[in-house]
């Protein structure tokens, strides 16, 4: 195979392989600076194409970078580099399958390549295929027994066990040796059982000027800081870490809530009036939980999995990617084919999203679907399996909304401003407004609030919309045992507390986001 920087000056060969390390440490600005040239100069060399692919997806223009990536990659089919970096922009794009095919094609190229096998257990831990997610993992540990990205995720497949002082012990070894490691300190924070002390601050701040820290580092460095202030009562140092965390976030790309709104506008127009329901009343076995993040859809599933007919399957991609195949299939994009769907056609995507979720009904008849921004598809979800359940689960929108702002949520750029969230949060009430008016039996609404208040009633209301009978394993929720792969793993492990509110700790200082949302100011 040729060199990949054949057919370059050196000089342009230079500039490359400074923006390939630039990108690969997060630094957008800089990779494109070095680039400029190069893209004038050599606009269709395979190696200027991958570095613009790499660039356009940092900085949110997805069709742009696969664009470029699929030049490249059709004048090196056999570049088990290019399987690599088109596998993470396919990722990065939710079309998880064919990002697993293209990284399996990399490792089958050449087996050797860590990186690959790293990504492909991000993969697959984003289908929820843990065991091969964690061999995969274990395979990138082999082969580079540093890379301490494979190891962090090692270490939060520990947690999803339930196993949080191994995941502990083993971000504490990723951090020994490399202290700026950022996905180490914040599995730490994420644990939620950790309280860092002041010797963790000043290891956090000082790793935080470290120059190998990357900009990944730098924001999930910023976000254990800010639990570890919070823990120490710190609340203004606390906001302070947050918003430089997510300004460093914003660097990359912005989030346009704009066009979003007009997006979910255009989603809930598409289905006002309801089209026909598929033919067969497809979805009986199937329990859709869609909210917010860090609304208490992790507690839900864990109530409702404790139940013996229940399997909770945790935050499932299948359903996007059904809609995703049949936009390919139709050439055009969700929801501008949903006027010339027949119900032959919704009874199609309801069999195609039951068979690729087939897998959850081996061990018991009922499954769940916890992804949260299945929201958004409520009208798709109604159309395609009309008996399936649908649970909205509500929190205390200034709580939901500062705990958004406080998480290290990867790809959701709308947490990173207190307006970008208060118009999110506006998007998910009116749209959660409307399918629960118009499908009062199969769209229920559940308030976090409430479930504290009076748990059995509420996990009683819960069981009878699902039509499952009451068993007293529900209230004892904690007790179950299963893999949980969401922020709120360890909490749900423990009984119910009272004392999960964040904002009256911080007082007027939440005033901003308060106002953003239309709440008045704090007493």
């Amino acid at each position: 195979m040729t060199p990949r920087l054949q057919g370059l000056s050196p000089a342009t060969r230079t500039h490359i392989m400074v923006a390939g390390e630039a990108l690969e440490a997060g630094r957008v600005d800089e990779a494109e600076r070095h680039l400029a040239n190069a893209t004038v100069s050599d606009p269709q060399h395979p190696e200027v194409l991958r570095m613009q692919a790499g660039i356009h997806s940092l900085r949110g223009r997805p069709q742009q970078a696969l664009n470029a990536m699929r030049q490249a990659l059709s004048q090196r089919p056999q570049d088990p580099i290019y399987h690599n970096t088109m596998g993470t922009l396919l990722g990065s794009v939710g079309d998880f399958d064919a990002a697993i095919a293209s990284l399996r094609r990399c490792c089958e190229l050449q087996p050797d390549i860590a990186i690959a096998w790293y990504n492909l257990g991000v993969m697959l831990t984003r289908c929820v295929r843990n065991d091969e997610a964690v061999a995969a993992l274990q395979h990138a540990v082999a082969l580079a027994p540093d890379h301490v990205a494979a190891r962090a995720l090692l270490g939060d497949m520990l947690r999803t066990r339930g196993h949080t002082e191994e995941a502990a012990a083993e971000y504490r070894k990723v951090l020994a040796e490399q202290p700026w490691a950022g996905m180490a300190w914040w599995g730490l924070a994420d644990l939620k059982t950790t309280r860092f002390a002041d010797d963790d601050i000043e290891r956090m701040q000082a790793a935080m000027q470290q120059p190998r820290a990357s900009d990944d580092d730098l924001i999930a460095m910023g976000f254990a800081l800010a639990k570890a202030l919070d823990d120490n009562g710190r609340y203004a140092d606390s906001l302070a870490a947050l918003a430089q965390a997510n300004t460093v976030a914003r660097r990359r790309q912005q989030w346009n809530a704009a066009a979003f709104s007009t997006g979910i506008s255009a989603v809930n127009q598409a289905f006002a009036p309801p089209p026909a329901d598929a033919a067969e009343a497809l979805g009986d076995e199937v329990i859709f939980i869609v909210s917010l993040p860090r609304s208490g859809s992790t507690l839900v599933e864990q109530i409702l999995a404790s139940h013996s007919s229940v399997e909770g399957a945790g935050e499932l991609p299948d359903l996007p990617l059904v809609l995703a195949e049949e936009s390919r299939r139709r050439g055009k994009p969700f929801p501008q084919w949903v006027s010339a769907m027949q119900p032959a056609d919704w009874e199609r995507l309801g069999r195609r999203y039951l068979e690729r979720t087939a897998h959850w009904r081996r061990q018991r008849p009922v499954f769940i679907d916890k992804l949260p921004n299945n929201w958004m598809y409520i009208g798709a979800i109604r159309a395609m399996l009309p008996a399936a359940r649908i649970i909205c689960c509500r929190r205390d929108p200034l709580e939901t909304c500062f705990s958004c702002y406080r998480q290290h949520l990867a790809n959701n750029e709308y947490s990173r401003t207190f307006s970008d969230l208060a118009s999110f949060w506006r998007d998910f009430d009116r749209s959660v407004r409307l399918w629960t008016d118009l499908n009062p039996s199969r769209v229920f609404e559940h308030n976090y609030e409430d479930l504290l208040a009076d748990p059995e009633v509420q996990i009683r209301h819960l069981l009878e919309f699902c039509d499952l009978p009451f068993e007293p394993a529900c209230l004892q929720f904690h007790e179950t045992e299963r893999e949980i792969r969401s922020p709120s793993a360890t909490q749900v492990r423990e009984p119910l507390r009272q004392d999960t509110a964040s904002a009256p700790r911080y007082g007027a200082l939440l005033d901003p986001l308060r106002e953003a949302l239309g709440i008045g100011p704090s007493d």
